[in-house]
């Protein structure tokens, strides 16, 4: 099988970092091509070099695609080539139909007049090639995320693409989807399509990849067949990290439940627009100083609806229920009281609800507690550079300064940020929403000590998860949700996938 592509030497650098470090990769025409490392390591920024983002002369080294040189320097330039990269930010125009999407910049026209008919037929032809069952008139605003990634890949075959590029792809994804997302891969391998998949699930990983390339702190460290050896979660971990891995999960020591924090009593909350909609149904649990508590549920199951509504009351309309902390009724009715209460809540998006993303550190940081900064009622620069530094050094935040933007920090230290945001505004209850969402193994271990740190210092974690085993490895006790509504209570001994399973099993099969 010859190499599609091949990148040879691949170095760029930023002001005063070296992202990538002549870097080789080599791909195989008709092959799914992993490409994992932590977060930092450089992934993203090849690919952006590949796809023309960093355009022929911003970096050194060579790139052949079908045996011969290529020079690109914009996106349209690789498009036409046929390499489509698909970012873990979709670019979908929310507003606009499935078909106006697909075929937004290379519409279906004759002599300047767009032939919808002709983009409504090739739009059902692709949706069909990739398993979305929709209409194309249908506004993309309408669409979960994971039917948003079919619509892209449509969108990429529709420009008959010949190495298609995912960054990420099921990050947000469920498990359902994601297991839909893995088969369609394989299904276009079969057609010949050739893909780079980057992902921190080395368990998706090893379902599809044929070959795998390790990227660490911008070099390539290794390359392995996945056809040709036995290859595991460990070795990968152990190239990606530079030492082994026991343990995806730090013990939990020091960790002992005491008082009840925060105790919530028959929640019920409505749909923001649609009353009659009940999404949160009556849900009452406890959280002890010292204990970490798992929230589990599949997606749609009201976790995250729960979170935000008990956080200020900053999604949905709150009908019955009440909150207390440390026994006492809090009123957390809106944001600010909420943070008075000692609540804090680390969103599930943090680049979107969590960040300021063009502020440097020190803004982020400080931003839940500007009075700790100011003097007077007037903000202290030098303080903020103090705090921030503070939390720099106890969180390890990796960056060059706490003056850096936060935008130019890998997902594990933006989460970092996120957290040091919260705790300088030292919260009792911290809710935290998929805290280890699009992060690296070796990341994801850090914000585990983190977790466990702070439930040691007496505070209470509520902890909402896709991710099963992260539950399963963190948690003292763990609440089912499913439909809205809590279904069971498990202890770290009683819980398992299989036990969180049965609870949402029954309840569904009760409620039909």
């Amino acid at each position: 099988m010859k190499p599609l592509l091949q990148m040879r030497g691949i170095t760029k650098t930023f002001p005063g970092v070296r992202a990538l470090d002549g870097v080789n990769l080599t791909v195989h025409a008709g092959e799914i091509h992993a490409l994992v490392g932590e977060n930092g390591a450089g992934k993203s920024t090849l690919m952006k070099v590949l796809s023309g983002v960093y355009p022929h002369g911003s970096y050194d080294g060579e790139i052949l695609f079908d045996g011969a040189p290529v020079a690109f320097r914009s996106v349209r330039d690789s498009e036409e080539k046929g390499i489509i990269i698909i970012h873990q930010e979709l670019a979908l125009v929310p507003l606009l139909s499935i078909a106006e999407n697909i075929f937004l910049g290379n519409e279906c026209a004759r002599g300047g007049v767009i032939s919808w008919r002709e983009t409504w037929a090739r739009t059902e032809a692709l949706l069909a090639k990739v398993g979305l069952d929709e209409a194309p008139q249908t506004p993309v605003e309408r669409l979960g995320v994971g039917k948003q990634q079919l619509v892209e890949i449509a969108k990429a075959l529709s420009r008959r693409v010949r190495l298609l590029i995912l960054d990420e792809p099921t990050a947000a994804l469920s498990e359902a989807d994601s297991e839909k997302l893995l088969d369609l891969l394989l299904e276009l391998r079969a057609q010949g399509v050739t893909s780079i998949i980057i992902s921190h699930k080395l368990n998706e990983v090893r379902r599809v990849a044929d070959r795998v390339t390790v990227l660490r702190d911008g070099a390539t460290v290794a390359s392995h067949d996945a056809r040709a050896e036995t290859l595991t979660e460990d070795m990968i971990v152990r190239d990606m990290v530079g030492r082994p891995m026991e343990n995806r999960y730090p013990p939990r020591e020091g960790r002992q439940a005491g008082e009840v924090l925060m105790e919530v009593r028959d929640w019920r909350v409505a749909h923001p627009e649609h009353a009659e909609r009940i999404v949160v149904r009556d849900v009452s649990l406890r959280l002890r100083a010292g204990e970490v508590v798992g929230i589990a549920g599949l997606m749609g199951a009201g976790r995250t609806e729960l979170a935000m509504s008990l956080f200020g009351e900053s999604w949905g309309r709150k009908l019955a229920g009440e909150a207390l902390i440390e026994g006492r009724p809090a009123d957390i009715s809106r944001v600010d009281r909420a943070i008075a209460s000692g609540l804090a809540y680390v969103t599930e998006d943090r680049k979107e609800l969590g960040l300021v993303l063009d502020e440097p550190i020190t803004f982020n940081v400080t931003l839940a507690n500007l009075a700790g900064v100011s003097r007077r009622g007037v903000l202290s620069p030098r303080e903020e550079s103090r705090v921030a530094e503070r939390y720099r050094e106890a969180m390890v935040i990796r960056t060059p300064g706490v003056h850096q933007k936060v935008v130019n920090l890998s997902g594990g230290n933006q989460q970092k940020v996120v957290l040091s945001k919260w705790l300088f505004a030292d919260p009792r209850v911290l809710i935290l929403d998929e805290p280890t969402r699009g992060i690296d193994v070796g990341a994801k271990y850090e914000i585990y000590t983190i977790i466990n740190r702070l439930a040691a210092e007496g505070r209470g974690i509520l902890m909402i998860s896709s991710e099963m085993p992260e539950l399963l490895g963190m948690c003292d006790r763990i609440y089912v949700m499913c439909e809205g509504t809590v279904v069971g209570e498990l202890s770290a001994d009683e819980a398992s996938q299989e036990r969180i399973m049965s609870l949402i099993v029954k309840h569904r099969r009760q409620a039909a």
